[in-house]
């Protein structure tokens, strides 16, 4: 049986591989024609154009990994199917249930190189794309997570701590200096908005500096025109699927614990949690692609049906979540219920094979 499991896994795995190669190279050349209308701002060229795809490619490997478990093992189920080696097998007395279990194991194995690519790699590949590409298109930036990010304005030196998806910033200091180098004073923000062709600072510590002494004043809001191009905020967002699940489940933590909205953090961050048990249930649903009603029909159109029903869930599994963010519906349950439905699919078409 050992023999077995290890033939089925590979087959499984392979063709897995190769789907996923094809899926990445497809939404690669889209996302590298979508980066063409950066390329020649700044230092913004062509080979940094293709390093950012590059960079960004763990990430999405990440999110296509269900799509990919889901046509891989409809491949590799088929191939073996076509070739009668699954006949053989069940001739030689091995059920269905046996054969089940040898793919559900390339599955866990699958779901266990998916976590590490979520943890360990996509989010510092995307992160160091992000840098690449930000201080390509405006070289006076410097971005840190940790620290937010640095930029200057004439004579005043602005570090951001945070910048949310929406284009709100937060935590913002401004220190203005004189042509000597002195710091003559400092402006503090708890957040910002850009309306009407300038910012809104809010929450306002202001702080002089003089030989005699020390000014601070505060006010609820204060008018900036000059303080970040708001072109550039998307560039140099925090994009919350950047973050690795233990660094969403952090900033929803800090987000909470500050009174902020965490509500698109949250359903990221169980998007991400779910996601693995996805690709298992894929790959247990490729199961009835073979064994079931679609049994006596070729590859092709195994492979034509496993990518509708791969695409519908897809499609199904992004938009529960920005639906439940607009309904405000619970983020693990907007996030689980399409795994869930097609998880209770899978069940009931593996009971009608038995």
């Amino acid at each position: 049986m050992v023999i077995l499991d290890r033939y089925i896994m590979r087959a499984v795995i392979s063709s897995v591989l190769l789907v996923m190669l094809i899926l990445l190279a497809l939404f690669a050349f889209a996302a590298f024609v979508n980066e063409l209308t950066y390329i020649g701002k700044g230092e913004y060229g062509v080979l940094l154009a293709l390093l950012y795809v590059a960079l960004t490619l763990p990430g999405l490997a990440y999110d296509l990994f269900p799509v990919a478990a889901l046509l891989g093992s409809v491949i590799g189920l088929g191939v073996m199917a076509s070739n009668s080696e699954l006949v053989v097998m069940r001739s030689a007395g091995v059920s269905i249930g046996r054969i089940t279990w040898s793919v559900m194991k390339a599955g866990l194995l699958l779901v266990v190189v998916a976590v590490i690519i979520s943890e360990f790699v996509s989010g510092e590949s995307e992160r160091l794309a992000q840098e690449i590409r930000s201080q390509a298109l405006i070289g006076h930036v410097t971005k840190k997570i940790e620290k937010g990010f640095w930029t200057r304005d004439e004579a005043r030196i602005i570090n951001v701590r945070r910048v949310l998806p929406s284009g709100e910033l937060g935590e913002i200091y401004i220190y203005e200096i004189d042509e000597q180098r002195h710091l003559n004073e400092v402006i503090y923000a708890k957040s910002a908005i850009y309306e009407d062709e300038q910012w809104v600072l809010n929450e306002v510590r202001h702080s002089r500096f003089s030989d005699a002494a020390i000014e601070s004043t505060l006010t609820d809001s204060l008018l900036q025109k000059s303080l970040i191009d708001p072109e550039m905020i998307d560039v140099i967002a925090i994009k919350p699927r950047s973050l690795s699940a233990q660094g969403l489940y952090k900033y929803v933590e800090y987000l909470k614990d500050n009174d902020l909205s965490a509500d698109q953090y949250e359903m990221v961050f169980w998007s991400k949690v779910i996601l693995p048990f996805a690709t298992a249930m894929m790959v247990f649903l490729s199961i009835p692609f073979v064994f079931g009603p679609l049994r006596s029909v070729g590859v092709g159109v195994r492979v034509l049906v496993g990518t509708l029903v791969g695409i519908t869930f897809y499609v199904i599994h992004q938009m529960s979540s920005y639906v439940g963010l607009v309904f405000h519906v619970n983020p693990a349950l907007s996030a689980m219920l399409p795994t869930l439905v097609f998880f209770a699919a899978s069940l009931l078409m593996m009971r009608r094979i038995r």
